[in-house]
């Protein structure tokens, strides 16, 4: 039979049987009540979690520790891990940003060979052919003969020359996180730094002024408009690129930089190993490329993000990261962002026990960790805030004492313990875990991870412990 015109075909099926018993009918009714009760529960339940949600706040967590330290990786592979959307979206802004890494790396080497060059002889200007005398020609003559540098090496600084006009480019495109600190005092050699010396490390409480941080989805929409126009530098890069390959491979540079202690690959933003993979028109940044893509915080970075299903921390639910410049001028700004923050996570790099910091060469980064990890304990705003430490750059420490750099030669109180990564990272540990005991106001947990936090599955690892 043909339904009337207007009849609703769904109300048709949904209907109850013509020849329902009043026993079925009864039934029918129970059911449909249960089910209903089930959906409105279902319904409230989730209109309670919203209203939790919302009195709940967002989560604020305060990244602090000195320049370099790994406070923008951290943010990154928290961004990685639990807003994986969001991080997709931005991955390609970084293309501008490792680019400039790539140049910056190339320049610093090339300056080294030129500065050996220049040091050999090679930089200084010649006699032209029409005023040499003989005896000038024999000289040089001889001096060629014996010169390690071959023209080749003029030839690459020449070829490479361009490189330096880009890196000036991608600095002005990138903006103030592209400068490096520079150092305000002369660079000692091999300074002790023994454990527990007090410095001038001052974290105040007025929260008069707090500057108004600069947000990352404004950063990230300064990068896209910076990558609209690479075009031009990845045709430099192009050209540039067997000649940069060269440079870096070279035997000769190679030892130039072992004579000088240099350990590029050390550093971050190093990609020098990555040239034929980078220099390509469309290249587009991995996952740990962005993560070990370097870039000065400046001031203070704002990193808002919604947490995704999936993960045992509270999904739906925002959270802000700040990541605080730890340059020793600017720890005076942090104090106003202590307030309301659920947690801080301090990021003490462990590798850095032979090195100094590079706005005081006077001063050590291990120590100077130390006692901005002292500060930040004993902080009477901060006396009821979780602290999560993470001892940062285990990989590279690793490296280090393989290579065999003594620990013991830049922290004497290390004695004669083996001297091996993971002595070492214990012994660091400890040093760290006494400071938060005698400084900490009142008792609270002590929570420490060795981290390499540019290795994102390493640190993926380490925040599902922490999630737990």
């Amino acid at each position: 039979m043909i339904p009337s015109v207007g009849l609703d075909p769904l109300a048709l099926l949904l209907a109850p049987p013509p020849d329902e018993t009043p026993q079925q009918k009864a039934a029918r009714e129970r059911a449909e009540a249960e089910a209903r009760k089930v959906s409105e529960a279902i319904d409230e339940q989730i209109r309670q979690e919203r209203i939790a949600l919302k009195k709940k706040g967002p989560v604020k967590v305060l990244l602090l520790g000195q320049s370099e330290s790994g406070k923008s990786s951290t943010i990154k592979n928290f961004q990685l891990r639990y807003a994986r959307d969001q991080w997709v979206a931005e991955r390609l802004s970084w293309r501008t940003v490792i680019y400039l890494n790539l140049v910056r790396n190339v320049v610093e080497v090339l300056d080294l060979l030129v500065q050996a060059m220049e040091a050999n002889g090679n930089g200084r200007r010649s006699t032209s052919s029409a005023d040499a005398t003989d005896s000038d020609k024999e000289r040089r003559s001889q001096s060629s003969s014996n010169n390690k540098f071959s023209d080749k090496y003029s030839l690459l600084k020449l070829r490479l020359a361009p490189l330096r006009s880009v890196l000036t480019d991608l600095e002005r495109r990138v903006g103030p996180g592209s400068q490096e600190v520079s150092s305000l005092s002369s660079p000692t050699s091999e300074r002790h730094m023994p454990f527990g010396r007090e410095s001038g490390v001052v974290i105040g409480s007025s929260n008069s002024y707090k500057r108004r941080p600069s947000t990352r989805e404004g950063r990230t929409s300064s990068l896209q408009m910076q990558n609209e126009d690479h075009d031009e530098v990845t045709d430099i890069l192009l050209v540039c690129k067997e000649d940069m390959k060269n440079l870096w491979e070279d035997p000769l540079v190679q030892d130039i930089l072992g004579k000088r202690r240099v350990r590029i690959e050390d550093t971050s933003g190093f990609f020098l190993n990555d040239i034929d993979r980078i220099v390509s028109r469309d290249y587009e940044p991995s996952d740990d490329d962005v993560v070990r893509a370097r870039l000065r915080s400046v001031g203070v970075q704002e990193h808002r993000f919604t947490v995704a299903a999936g993960h045992l921390l509270d999904q739906g639910r925002e959270w802000i990261m700040y990541d605080l410049e730890g340059t020793t001028s600017s720890r005076a700004s942090w104090a106003p962002f202590f307030d309301d923050v659920n947690a801080i996570i301090f990021l003490a790099p462990v590798s850095c026990f032979d090195e100094q910091l590079r706005e005081d060469r006077n001063v050590n980064r291990l120590e100077d960790s130390l006692q901005l990890w002292r500060t930040v304990c004993s902080s009477r705003i901060l006396a009821k805030t979780q602290i999560i430490l993470f001892l940062n750059k285990c990989d590279i420490l690793r490296n280090k004492l393989r290579r065999g750099v003594l620990v013991n030669n830049y922290v004497p109180s290390f004695g004669d313990r083996t001297n091996d990564a993971v002595t070492a990272m214990k012994y660091f540990q400890h040093h760290f875990k006494e400071i938060f005991k005698s400084c900490s106001r009142e008792p609270r947990s002590f929570f420490a991870y060795f981290t390499s936090v540019i290795d994102t599955e390493a640190t993926a690892a380490t925040l599902t412990m922490g999630e737990y």
